[in-house]
Parts: structure tokens; C-alpha cells; sequence
């Protein structure tokens, strides 16, 4: 058992190697330790946690906290308004189970199935416009608007005001420069205040109504409360779906051979997407969690209030989980994975997530037989982090 304490000489793994492979560079932690103490590309320590056994176990044990005040470094990740803070990535315990409770009851499986109709529309309009251009940019022109047409349609967004809004979105998620971010988020924040006043006002069908209206017995969600979990929706909603649309086509694209047996078989569509959340997941890490005791995995010793953060891509590429980890198979028979979370803090959006990227990937599929990349798949682009992969252009082309 050893601890590993000064952070002044810690590795910092996140580096070009991670750009050129991630996958390889998860391979090498993982056959070295169960558990690295490194530092993130800010410096802040953090133990990196890369075994699947371990990071399945460990998503769910309440021994780890989503809640910041557990952190004895006075950690601050993402400086948010404390009105946005208020989210379920932030919390645990009675709050937690308290807000989940309230949302579930606007997040139900009738509204998800509602809003199966809107995202066939969204998909078929979006493969309409495609199909005048020769070699579009899947990203630009059909993976980024779809999840963000779809969020609109969940709050019921004013038609004009639809596009300042996808705009603000886009430019918190890739600014041309990291200033701008601050600015779209106060007005994201702002356009929501607004949006729940006017639900409050004039109440609709929308999921923004179902959640004021939603109460627990004498309990409702807090005005900040709600704000927050708008946010959330729209920044875990819109940005995963956005990026796993993209790099499960590529994918695809990549395989040919299931990409025929799938263009011969949408009904293995399902077990199609299962399989890529396992394998181009573009998060490579779930949220960072905060010791609330000394706790212990894999023999090393890590105290109360220090960050770990569980890899998720890593735990994906386990060997010891599952056989020949680095081969794409949709027929694969152990496609559990740990993409949309473990436990207490399941992904609430999971039914619609998969409806949004199953009919995306249909649609294409279906409306252009044959579909390619336009370019070598090494003269692509990918916008790397520590935390997240994903494709910066895919150009394709349509016509045979």
C-alpha cells in the first residue's frame, strides 16, 4: 500500500501522446497501476482511476461525492454563476435524490416517446438540406444542429429565438476564444430566467412546464434550481449526442463491413449504438468525484477530500472486461458499458440520448446509400482534452 502525496513532481499524462492516442496511452496507466496520482494540465492533483472492475464499483459508492465541498483543495472546475451550479452533477444525497425525483416527473417515458416524432422530423430536414451539397460537413451540417433542434423542441423555444440560442450554445462549446465563454454563458443564463418566467406565466406542454409544475409534497424546485437543470439538459444533452452522432458515423464509415450488415438491417440499430458508446465515447472521463473518507483501491491509499477522477474510455478498452477491447463489433455479446453512468447518478437523458443518436444514424443510413468520408480518415481533424474527444469536421460524400 503506498500513498503518493507532493504534487510539484507529478506526471502530467494528458500531453500530445493523448491527441495521437488516447486509447494507447489508457492502455499503458491501466498495465502499470489501477491508480495514478497525476496532475491535470492546470496542475490540480487528481488520481486517475483506469481499471473497469474498479471504475464500475467505485461510480456507485458513496464513499465518492459529486459535491464540491468535499474537496480539501477548494477544488472549482468550471467557474458557473451559482444560479447554473445548482445541478444534479453537484450534488448527492437527500438534495440529489430529492431534484431527480422532480425531474423524473417531467422527464417521463411518454414525453421522451413524444419526442420521438420531433426528432424524425428534425433528422429528415436536416438530410433534405444535405442532399443539395456534395461533399457537406456532417458536424456542421447535420450532427451539431440535430440535438440542439431537439433541446428546442423539449423547452419549446420560441421560434425567433432559436438561432441566437444555438449560437450562444456553439460558442460555449468551441469559442474562437476562451474569453467569449463567460459572456454566452450569462446570456444562456438570462434567455432561461426569461424562458421560466414566461412558462410561468403561460404554461405549455413543453418539459419547462412539467418542471415548474413538478412538486414533492410541499417541495418544488427553487427558481436557480431550475435554471441550473436547464443548463444541464442543454450542456450534457446536446453536447455528448452532438459528438457521438459524428464519431459513431466515422466509425461506421471505418468498418464497412458492419456498416453493410447495419444498411441491410436497421433493426440491428440498437445493439449498434450500445456498441459504439462502448468504443467512441467522446467523454473519456466521468465527472470528478471528492473522497468523503480515506478510502483504498487497488492497494494505494487515497485520503478524504482529494479528487478522482474515473476513465471511463479506459474501463472501455479493459481487456480484463472485455475480449479484444479495441476491435468495433455491433454483435459483440458484452456490450454493457459505463457511458451514461452507474448507480444513484444514471443518466437521466439516457432513453432520449440513444433515441436522438439511433434516428440520426438511421436517417443517414437510409437516405444515402453511399454515404463515405470524402477524406483519408487520418486527414481528419479531432479537438482533443484530457477530458473529451471529438471530431472537428467529418466531410462525406453523398453521390456514388
Amino acid at each position: 500500500m503506498h500513498s503518493t502525496t507532493a504534487t510539484n513532481a507529478l506526471p502530467q499524462p494528458f500531453d500530445g501522446a493523448l491527441a495521437a492516442d488516447p486509447y494507447a496511452l489508457y492502455a499503458r496507466l491501466r498495465a502499470e497501476s489501477p491508480v495514478h496520482r497525476v496532475a491535470l494540465p492546470d496542475g490540480a492533483p487528481v488520481w486517475l482511476v483506469t481499471r473497469e472492475a474498479d471504475v464500475r464499483v467505485w461510480m456507485s459508492d458513496q464513499r465518492l461525492s459529486l459535491d464540491k465541498a468535499y474537496s480539501s483543495s477548494g477544488y472549482k472546475g468550471f467557474s458557473l454563476p451559482r444560479a447554473l451550479d445548482a445541478n444534479l452533477l453537484n450534488m448527492d444525497g437527500e438534495d440529489h435524490l430529492r431534484l431527480r425525483r422532480l425531474v423524473s416527473k417531467g422527464f417521463t417515458p411518454r414525453r421522451v416517446e413524444d419526442l420521438r416524432t420531433s426528432v424524425r422530423g428534425a433528422a429528415e430536414r436536416l438530410a433534405d438540406a444535405l442532399a443539395s451539397h456534395d461533399e457537406p460537413d456532417l458536424v456542421a451540417d447535420f450532427a451539431g444542429p440535430l440535438p440542439l433542434m431537439v433541446i428546442g423542441d423539449l423547452f419549446a423555444v420560441p421560434e425567433e429565438s432559436r438561432k441566437p440560442f444555438s449560437q450562444w450554445v456553439t460558442t460555449m462549446f468551441a469559442p474562437d476564444d476562451p474569453r467569449e465563454i463567460p459572456e454566452v454563458i450569462g446570456k444562456i443564463h438570462r434567455f432561461f430566467v426569461d424562458l421560466v418566467a414566461a412558462r410561468r406565466e403561460e404554461p405549455g406542454d413543453d418539459l419547462l412546464s412539467a418542471l415548474i409544475s413538478a412538486r414533492d409534497v410541499d417541495d418544488r424546485l427553487s427558481e436557480d434550481e431550475l435554471s441550473s437543470l436547464a443548463f444541464l439538459l442543454l450542456t450534457a444533452g446536446v453536447e455528448n449526442v452532438q459528438h457521438l452522432i459524428g464519431i459513431g458515423l466515422f466509425t461506421l464509415l471505418d468498418h464497412r463491413e458492419q456498416l453493410d450488415q447495419l444498411r441491410a438491417d436497421q433493426d440491428l440499430l440498437p445493439e449498434a449504438v450500445e456498441e459504439l458508446l462502448r468504443f467512441a465515447l467522446p467523454n473519456l472521463m466521468a465527472i470528478r468525484r471528492f473522497a468523503t473518507e480515506d478510502i483504498e483501491i487497488g492497494g494505494v491509499r487515497i485520503p478524504r477530500g482529494d479528487t478522482l477522477i474515473l476513465c471511463t474510455a479506459s474501463a472501455h478498452r479493459d481487456p480484463d472486461r472485455y475480449p479484444d477491447p479495441d476491435r468495433f463489433d455491433i454483435h459483440r455479446e458484452d456490450k454493457a458499458h459505463l457511458a451514461l453512468g452507474q448507480g444513484v447518478h444514471y443518466c437521466l437523458g439516457a432513453p432520449l440520448a440513444r433515441m436522438q443518436i439511433q434516428i440520426a444514424l438511421g436517417t443517414l443510413l437510409r437516405r444515402f446509400p453511399h454515404l463515405d468520408l470524402a477524406v483519408p480518415p487520418e486527414h481528419l481533424q479531432w479537438r482533443t482534452s484530457w477530458r473529451s474527444r471529438s471530431l472537428r469536421m467529418l466531410p462525406v460524400a453523398i453521390a456514388p
